[in-house]
């Protein structure tokens, strides 16, 4: 998710898009429910170059679903990945759920 103005962190947004941060991450949170039945999720914003920002100068922000028992230590422990669903079908049910949810 990334606002429309050209800011790099946070604590330069003003209260309008607060708020729009705020509802695009719950109606994010609800559409990776419904599709893909998220126990829980990891949210951050990297800000600055040495917190990790790609594009530095570009507030955005990560919103990624979990599971219980996820797979997230397979590639360390079992040299492999767990891959359900083709990314191009994930991004399709996101975009339906997305527009047929309103908050």
């Amino acid at each position: 998710m990334v606002p429309y103005r050209h800011i790099p962190n946070y604590t330069d947004a003003n209260e309008a898009e607060i708020l729009e941060y705020g509802t695009l991450t719950q109606k994010a949170m609800e559409v990776l429910k419904t599709i893909g039945g998220a126990h829980g999720f990891n949210i951050g914003m990297n800000q600055g170059e040495v917190a990790g920002a790609g594009i530095a100068a570009h507030l955005h922000q990560h919103i990624v679903p979990r599971w219980r028992n996820d797979a997230n230590f397979f590639p360390i422990i079992a040299q492999t990945k767990a891959l359900p669903k083709l990314l191009g079908d994930v991004r399709i049910e996101v975009e339906k759920a997305w527009r047929n949810l309103s908050l």
